[in-house]
C-alpha cells in the first residue's frame, strides 16, 4: 500500500505543514531556545551552572532510620556547621611528624568558628584506656587517627563557605606536606560536601563518556538506516536539542527541587534514547510518504508534494509518536506518587525531557524536512560505495510489503499457541534468578574507583569502623536501654559484634558490625524483636529498607496509575480491550526478564570483569534501579507497541485481513524497531560504561528489556498471540465500542 491519501490534515499535520513551508522560523526559534538552555544550564550565566547545583547522597524516606537519626544529630545550639577530616593512617602515632600535626592546625585555623579536635592531645583515662568520646577517632589497629576541623555559622546562619574553602585548602596542604614526610602512610582529607562534589565530578565524566559513545555509534546506525548523512543527521540534531533543552529544564527545576547527579545522567540517556526513535520514525516515514508522492504524481509541484508529504508525516508517524510520547508520560508520571525527593525528581525530568523530545520530534524534525526534502528522497553518498553501498541499498529505509519480517511473522503464524508459550517460557526462565534478589545501596557500598573519595571512604569504614557512617545503629533514650539492647542484639547468628554506647545528640547510639551482605535482613530481625523501652534502628541498612518499604507502600498506586493510563489510550488508539491488556502482560515479562539479568550480573558478580566493578562491594540491586527500570523499560516497551500497532490498525481500518494485517505491520515497522531498539540499547549501553554503579545497573537493565522487547516480544510473541487470539483481539464490550466511536483517536 502507498502512502495515505486522505483529505484535509489534522492538527498535526498542519502544524507541520506550516513549519514545512517556513522552516528557517522554526529553527531560529529552536535555536534560541536551546542556546538559552545551554548558557543557563551550562554557561553559569546566572552565577552557577547545572552541575554546581546537584546535590549527592544516598536516596532518603521519612521513617523510623530518619527520625533516629534527627535524634542523634539534634543539638541545644541552632548553629549550622561543617566537618573537615584530615584522615593518617600506617603511622606510629608518637612520631614527630603526626604529633605536631594537631598543633600546626590550631596555629592556622584557631578562630572563634573553627573548633580543632585533635585526639593526640586529649589523656587518656587512668587505666591507659581512650575515653568513649574520642576512641572512635584512633584506628583499631592503633596505627592511625583522625583530626577533624568543624566550621560552625554564627546564629542560625550557614557557615562562611570561604572559611570551609580556606580550611578545605589548609588540610589538603597538610595532606600533601606529610605524604612527602611518610612516604608509607594513608594520608586523605574527606567531608560530606567533598564526597558530594567527587560524585557530581564522576557524574559529569560520565555523562560525557555516554554521549561520546552513544552519539557516533547512533549515527552509524542510523546511516546504514538512511544510506546518507542529511538523512542520518536529522534525528540526531532533534534528538541533541531535545538533550540540550532537557538540561535547561532541570536546570530551572533545580531552583524548586533538589536534584541529585543520577538524575542528569538517567534523564539524558532517556532522551536521547527517545528523541533519536522518533526522529527515526519521522525521517522514515517522511521518505516513504515523498517517494509515494513523487512517483503518484510525477508532474506535480515537488514543493506541493513535500508538504503533503510532511503532513502526512505528522499525522501518521507523528501520531504515533504523541501516542507513545504520553504512554512514556504516563510511565513517568507513576514516580511523582512516591515519597522520596530523588524518584519525585527524576518523574519531574522524565516528563519535562519526555515533552521536550516530543517537541522537537514534532515541530524542529518538521522543520528539517522542509529543507532537506528533495535530498532526502536521493540516494545517499554511502550508497554509492563499493559493496557498503550495495548492502545498505538493499537494506533500504523503505520496507517492501515483503522481506524478512513478514516471513518470520508467517512462520510464526503457523503454530502460534507453541511459539506463545515457548516465548513465555524463555522469558520466565531469564526472570528466575529474581527469586534470590537482595536489595542494596550502591550510592554507599560502590562507591567509584574514579573518586577521589574513595581512598577516604574505603580506609574509613575499614580501619575507623566507629566514626564511619554505621551500617546498622542502635538508637535509645537512656544508656541503661541501649546496654540491655546491645546485650539481646549481639545473641543474634549474623551479628559479628556490637560497639560501646555512645552519647549523641539526644539519644544514645551503639553500632551495630555485619557483614554487608547480611545487613538488611538482620534490621528485620532486630524490628522484629523489639524491647520494651523506646527504641529504634538505624544506619545505613535501616535507610535503604525504610527507602525500599517507603517505594513498595506506594508502588501499588504507581502501577495503578501507569496501567490504567496504558489502558486508556491504547484502547482509545485501537477500540481494543484485549490489545492493551496483552501489552501489559507482554512488557510485564521482558521487564522481569531484565531483573532477573540484572541479578545474575550484578549480585551474582558475573559481571565483574566486563562491566569493570569490585563484585565484593555490590551486595544486590539498587532498589531505585528497580523502580527506574519498571517506570522507564515499561515506557520504552511501549514505543514499540506503538509502531507496532499503528501499522497494524492501518492495515485493518483499511480492510486488510487480521492475519496478513500483522504479517504486513511487522513488515513495515520491523526494520525501524530493529533500527531504533539498536540505537536506543547503544545508548543506554553508553552509559553502562560509566562508574557510577546506579547508572551501569540502570543502563545494562533498560538495554537488556529493550533488547528483549524489541526481539523476543515484538517480532515473536506479539505476532504469536495476536495470531492465535485473533477471533477475540480487537475485542470490547458493547459499551466501550460506543465510547470509541466518540472519542477514539484518529488520524487527520
Amino acid at each position: 500500500m502507498g502512502a495515505l491519501e486522505s483529505g484535509e490534515p489534522g492538527v498535526l499535520g498542519r502544524i507541520a505543514a506550516s513549519l514545512g513551508r517556513r522552516p528557517w522560523l522554526g529553527l531560529v526559534v529552536w535555536a534560541v531556545l536551546v542556546g538559552g538552555a545551554a548558557a543557563a544550564a551550562l554557561g553559569g550565566i546566572t552565577g552557577e551552572t547545572l552541575f554546581e547545583r546537584l546535590v549527592s547522597g544516598a536516596p532518603t524516606a521519612t521513617s523510623e532510620s530518619s527520625r533516629a537519626d534527627d535524634k542523634l544529630t539534634s543539638t541545644a545550639s541552632s548553629a549550622k556547621s561543617q566537618t573537615v577530616t584530615l584522615l593518617v593512617h600506617g603511622v606510629d602515632l608518637t612520631d614527630p611528624a603526626v604529633t605536631a600535626i594537631g598543633p600546626d592546625l590550631v596555629s592556622l585555623l584557631g578562630s572563634d568558628t573553627v573548633t580543632i579536635v585533635d585526639p593526640l592531645s586529649i589523656p587518656t583515662a587512668p587505666d591507659g584506656s581512650r575515653l568513649p568520646a574520642v576512641a572512635p577517632l584512633f584506628a583499631e589497629d592503633g596505627r592511625g587517627v583522625l583530626f577533624t576541623v568543624k566550621v560552625s555559622g554564627v546564629g542560625d546562619a550557614d557557615p562562611d563557605a570561604a572559611e570551609v574553602d580556606h580550611v578545605v585548602s589548609v588540610l589538603k596542604d597538610t595532606r600533601d606536606t606529610l605524604r612527602t614526610d611518610l612516604p608509607d602512610a594513608t594520608v586523605e582529607v574527606g567531608s560530606t560536601q567533598l564526597l558530594v562534589d567527587s560524585i557530581v565530578a564522576v557524574s559529569e565524566n560520565d555523562l560525557q563518556r555516554g554521549e561520546g559513545v552513544a552519539l557516533p555509534i547512533a549515527l552509524l546506525v542510523m546511516l546504514v538506516v538512511f544510506g546518507g548523512f542529511i538523512a542520518a543527521g536529522v534525528p540526531l540534531i532533534g534528538a541533541i536539542a531535545a538533550i540540550i533543552g532537557a538540561l535547561g529544564a532541570l536546570f530551572g527545576i533545580s531552583h524548586l527541587m533538589d536534584i541529585d547527579t543520577t538524575v542528569i545522567n538517567v534523564i539524558t540517556a532517556v532522551g536521547l534514547g527517545l528523541s533519536i526513535d522518533y526522529g527515526l520514525l519521522m525521517v522514515s516515514r517522511f521518505r516513504e510518504e515523498y517517494r509515494s508522492a513523487l512517483a503518484g504524481h510525477p508532474g506535480a509541484d515537488r514543493r506541493t508534494l513535500k508538504l503533503g508529504a510532511i503532513a502526512r508525516t505528522a499525522d501518521t508517524a507523528g501520531r504515533t509518536v504523541l501516542y507513545s510520547g504520553t504512554t512514556f508520560a504516563i510511565a513517568s508520571l507513576g514516580l511523582l506518587v512516591f515519597e522520596p525527593r530523588l524518584v519525585r525528581a527524576i518523574g519531574v525530568g522524565a516528563l519535562s525531557v519526555t515533552a521536550i523530545a516530543l517537541a522537537s520530534a514534532l515541530t524542529l524534525v518538521p522543520a528539517l524536512l522542509g529543507i532537506a526534502g528533495d535530498r532526502l528522497v536521493r540516494p545517499g553518498a554511502l550508497t554509492r560505495l563499493p559493496l557498503v553501498g550495495r548492502a545498505i541499498t538493499r537494506f533500504g529505509d523503505v520496507a517492501p510489503d515483503e522481506g524478512v519480517f513478514s516471513r518470520l511473522t508467517r512462520r510464526v503464524q503457523r503454530h502460534p499457541a507453541l511459539i506463545t508459550v515457548l516465548c513465555a517460557l524463555a522469558l520466565l526462565a531469564l526472570a528466575s534468578p529474581v527469586l534470590s534478589l537482595r536489595l542494596a545501596n550502591t550510592s554507599t557500598d560502590a562507591l567509584p574507583a574514579s573518586s577521589v573519595q574513595k581512598v577516604f571512604v574505603t580506609t574509613l569504614s575499614t580501619e575507623f569502623p566507629d566514626a564511619a557512617t554505621p551500617r546498622i545503629a542502635l538508637v535509645t533514650d537512656t544508656e541503661a536501654d541501649a546496654t540491655t539492647w546491645a546485650t539481646q542484639v549481639e545473641s543474634l547468628p549474623r551479628v559479628t559484634s556490637v560497639g560501646t554506647p555512645t552519647e549523641l545528640g539526644e539519644g544514645w547510639r551503639t553500632i551495630v558490625r555485619v557483614d554487608p551482605v547480611d545487613g538488611i535482613d538482620v534490621v528485620r530481625e532486630i524490628r522484629a524483636d523489639r524491647p520494651d523501652f523506646p527504641a529504634s534502628v538505624t544506619g545505613t541498612d535501616a535507610r535503604t529498607l525504610d527507602f525500599s518499604q517507603s517505594l513498595l507502600d506506594r508502588a501499588p498506586w504507581a502501577i495503578l496509575i501507569v496501567a490504567l493510563g496504558t489502558i486508556l489510550l491504547l484502547f482509545l488508539m485501537t477500540g481494543s480491550l484485549i490489545v492493551p491488556l496483552k501489552a501489559l502482560v507482554a512488557s510485564t515479562l521482558s521487564l522481569g526478564a531484565s531483573f532477573g539479568v540484572l541479578v545474575w550480573g550484578f549480585q551474582w558478580g558475573n559481571f565483574a570483569g566486563l562491566m569493570g566493578f569490585d563484585p565484593t562491594e555490590v551486595h544486590g540491586v539498587d532498589v531505585l534501579v528497580l523502580v527506574l527500570t519498571l517506570a522507564f523499560g515499561f515506557g520504552l516497551a511501549m514505543d514499540y507497541e506503538m509502531f507496532i500497532l499503528s501499522r497494524i490498525k492501518e492495515l485493518v481500518d483499511a480492510g486488510v485481513e487480521g492475519r496478513e494485517a500483522i504479517a504486513l505491520g511487522l513488515q513495515r515497522s520491523g526494520r525501524i524497531i530493529s533500527s531504533a531498539g539498536l540505537i536506543i540499547v547503544v545508548v543506554f549501553a553508553g552509559f553502562a560504561t560509566g562508574d557510577l554503579m546506579v547508572i551501569k545497573q540502570l543502563g545494562v537493565a533498560l538495554a537488556v528489556a529493550v533488547v528483549l522487547d524489541a526481539t523476543l516480544v515484538r517480532m515473536l510473541l506479539v505476532p504469536a498471540f495476536m495470531t492465535w487470539q485473533e477471533r477475540i483481539m480487537w475485542w470490547a464490550p458493547r459499551w466501550m465500542k460506543r465510547i470509541h466511536s466518540r472519542f477514539g483517536l484518529r488520524e487527520g
